[in-house]
């Protein structure tokens, strides 16, 4: 290739590269359309696959005898791909995962057509050759593609509220919490006797009369004692 020899002056060279950019032109279109299906608009693709079809041009050497072709399409194809990899995934994942969605699309795809079903996670496993878990991995960062921003409206009505406004509600166990927390100081201050009964009753799911077993006494001893610790508790949360 002249334009890579050591005496084609700069104006030359430049010359020489915008003519094969131009002659292999094609080549970066059916690159670009071939991956324009992913969601990436056709036009940002094809400046991916033109960096790199010059950066081929730059790196061929003409010494070894190769066609030009051959060498630049896996470059510019690679570039592409390259692109997907770090530029258009919302969250990070791994290289491995990111190579395994696409096969998993088209083994989805394919099984479908076959059975006129879904395939499970252990079908498109075997069908790839892979684990369950690297299926089930594969189908859980598919979402993380490309994530949904929060400023977004989700609909049509650019005056509703954004996403972020909407997602959530108040935890209804929340004062739960805050009650645990509470009563767990209080129960540490009963008698032990009281707190066995309250803690058998409430967390040990046992009955009046099997509390008097345990303990030895009779079961209107226990549930005087359980209405009274219970009264003395509600007091000091509720003060009621």
């Amino acid at each position: 290739m002249e334009m890579n020899r050591p005496d084609t002056d700069g104006a030359r060279r430049e010359k020489l590269r915008a003519a094969l950019v131009r002659m292999h032109a094609p080549m970066v279109q059916r690159i670009a359309h071939r991956y324009a299906h992913r969601g990436e608009p056709v036009e940002d693709l094809a400046q991916v696959a033109y960096l790199g079809l010059v950066n081929a041009i730059n790196r061929f050497d003409p010494e070894r005898g190769d066609q030009f072709f051959v060498y630049a399409y896996p470059m510019v194809l690679g570039e592409v791909r390259r692109y997907f990899r770090d530029r258009t995934w919302g969250i990070r994942v791994s290289r491995r995962i990111q190579e395994l969605r696409p096969r998993l699309q088209r083994a989805t795809q394919r099984f479908l057509q076959a059975h006129g079903r879904s395939p499970t996670p252990g079908e498109l496993a075997t069908v790839l050759g892979v684990t369950v878990e690297e299926v089930t991995d594969a189908l859980l960062a598919w979402e993380s593609y490309r994530p949904l921003s929060l400023d977004c409206t989700g609909g049509d009505d650019p005056d509703a509220s954004p996403l972020a406004e909407r997602l959530g509600t108040e935890d209804a166990a929340l004062q739960h919490v805050v009650d645990g927390e509470a009563l767990h100081a209080l129960l540490a201050q009963l008698p032990k006797r009281e707190r066995t009964i309250v803690l058998l009753r409430f967390f040990g799911n046992k009955t009046q009369s099997q509390i008097a077993q345990e303990l030895g006494i009779s079961q209107m001893h226990v549930s005087r004692l359980l209405s009274k610790t219970l009264r003395h508790l509600r007091e000091q949360m509720y003060g009621t």
